[in-house]
């Protein structure tokens, strides 16, 4: 199954493209969207849902998972964030794909063991989980991130429905 993570943000969006196989993960694809800083918010959200909409025509993923927003100190940053995020479900959900949202602190516990996980900790584990992954900027690893988390919670979400259906 083809999955793509994303990790919401107005300036700097990062995706990753992964294909899981039962327990095998193999990286597809990675990278970041960025909106025109400067431009008013609206035009900054369109960049952000166009270029998010040619990822997807082109990878064409089963499912997308999102990272979920965190409280920020400064709540002007958290409402844009909010808003950034809104476009960043939208997108893949448009387009009839599932979406799933993960806490950051999930999304580390699950790719580190640990939830409190620093970022060069999640590149790190992200490197070794995704031999070959270049991983150009931290946006683009949490994303493939979010996806690994995605893919260990959906295979686990298989088994259980399977244990049900005997």
């Amino acid at each position: 199954m083809r999955l793509i993570g994303l990790d919401p943000g107005l300036r700097h969006t990062g995706w990753g493209v992964i294909e899981t196989a039962g327990n095998r993960l193999r990286h597809v694809a990675d990278g970041v969207v960025h909106s025109r800083d400067g431009r008013p918010l609206a035009e900054r959200l369109v960049d952000l849902f166009r270029q998010l909409n040619d990822i997807l025509a082109g990878y064409q993923p089963a499912a997308a998972a999102v990272e979920e927003t965190f409280v920020n100190k400064n709540p002007a940053s958290t409402l844009k964030l909010g808003v950034a995020r809104g476009v960043v479900l939208l997108a893949p959900a448009e387009r009839g794909l599932p979406v799933f949202e993960y806490s950051a602190n999930l999304i580390k516990k699950s790719v580190v063991g640990v939830g409190h996980a620093d970022k060069q900790q999640v590149e790190m584990m992200v490197r070794r989980l995704l031999p070959g992954a270049t991983l150009d900027s931290s946006d683009a690893a949490d994303a493939l991130a979010v996806a690994i988390c995605h893919a260990h919670h959906a295979s686990t979400r298989s088994v259980w429905a399977a244990g049900g259906a005997r």
